[in-house]
C-alpha cells in the first residue's frame, strides 16, 4: 500500500501519517530535512517530530528516496519489510533543487537533474514492495509568489505531487486537522 497524505503548513499531516503506521511491526521514519543551527525555530520542528516518534522505529537521514525504497544507489538503506514513512517531500523538493542548482540563471540543467532525481522516486515507489506513506505540501492553493524563484518552487511541488499521487494507491487530504480521502 502506498500512501500520500496532503495539506497544508500545520494541517496535520505529520500526526496522520504516524497514526496509519502506528500500528506497524517495524518502521523506517525518512527524515528529509537536515539540521540548521542558525535556525532555532526549524530545531524546534525538528524535535517536536523527533519527540513524537516512538523509540521502536528507525530513523533514516536522507534525500535518496529511491535508494530507502530500494531502487537508488547502494540498494534500500531502509530496514527489510518496515514499513517507509517519508516526511517530507517539501523539504525534499527544496533540497534536491538545491543540490541540482535550479534556483541559478541558466537552470535548465539543474531543472533537468530535478526531473531525473523526480523520474527515480517515481520508478521507485512503482517498484516497491514495501508499505509507504509519504508527507507533502499543497503549495499551490495560495497567493501567486511574487518571486521566480518561488513560482518555480510551487510549479515544482505541485508536478512531484501529481506525479507521487498518479502511483499511489490512497490519497489523504488534510484540513485543519481532519483528513479525507481523495483517492481510494
Amino acid at each position: 500500500m502506498r500512501r500520500l497524505v496532503i495539506g497544508g503548513a500545520r494541517s496535520g499531516k505529520s500526526r496522520f501519517a504516524e497514526q496509519l503506521v502506528a500500528d506497524a511491526a517495524s518502521v523506517d521514519y525518512v527524515a528529509t530535512s537536515e539540521p540548521r543551527v542558525d535556525d532555532p525555530e526549524w530545531a524546534e520542528r525538528i524535535a517536536a517530530h523527533v519527540a513524537r516518534r516512538p523509540a521502536s522505529w528507525r530513523t533514516v537521514e536522507t534525500v535518496d528516496l529511491a535508494a530507502v525504497l530500494g531502487e537508488g544507489p547502494g540498494g534500500g538503506s531502509a530496514e527489510p519489510g518496515a514499513v517507509i514513512l517519508i516526511d517530507c517531500l517539501t523539504v525534499w523538493l527544496t533540497r534536491v533543487m538545491d543540490a541540482c542548482g535550479c534556483w541559478e540563471a541558466d537552470a535548465a540543467e539543474g531543472l533537468r537533474c530535478l526531473g531525473d532525481r523526480v523520474d527515480e522516486l517515481v520508478a521507485a515507489l512503482e517498484r516497491t514492495g514495501r508499505d509507504v506513506v509519504l508527507v507533502t505540501n499543497e503549495v499551490g492553493q495560495g497567493v501567486v509568489p511574487a518571486t521566480a524563484s518561488g513560482r518555480l518552487f510551487r510549479d515544482q511541488m505541485g508536478i512531484v505531487n501529481a506525479r507521487v499521487a498518479a502511483v499511489t494507491d490512497e490519497v489523504w487530504w488534510l484540513v485543519a486537522g481532519l483528513p479525507t480521502r481523495l483517492k481510494p
